[in-house]
């Protein structure tokens, strides 16, 4: 039987790939082109591990941690943000 503490450990394992596939998204995007690009995915995966990953340093009470995931959410959905707002741009214009 799951007690919470493992619970948590897999929520905080889960943060952790989700950080993993990030880097892996990028590096195959970038593979394709022949440039160093970041996709758009890479930034969802970022906002999930983050997420997932404040969640369980919330659990864990750790206040460091806390205020960096906080940080670097701020910092994906900006620039979500900015893809979204971009393409919004991008329709309205007449072709």
């Amino acid at each position: 039987m799951m007690d919470a503490e493992h619970v948590w450990m897999g929520i905080g394992f889960l943060g952790q790939a989700f950080f993993s596939a990030r880097f892996i998204v990028q590096w195959l995007a970038s593979e394709r082109v022949g440039r160093s690009i970041i996709p758009e995915l890479f930034w969802y995966c970022s906002i999930g591990g983050g997420v997932t990953l404040l969640c369980y340093a919330i659990s864990r009470a750790d206040p460091v941690f806390i205020v960096g995931q906080a940080g670097g959410l701020f910092i994906y959905g900006r620039n979500i943000y900015m893809i979204w707002r971009e393409r919004r741009r991008n329709t309205a214009l007449p072709q």
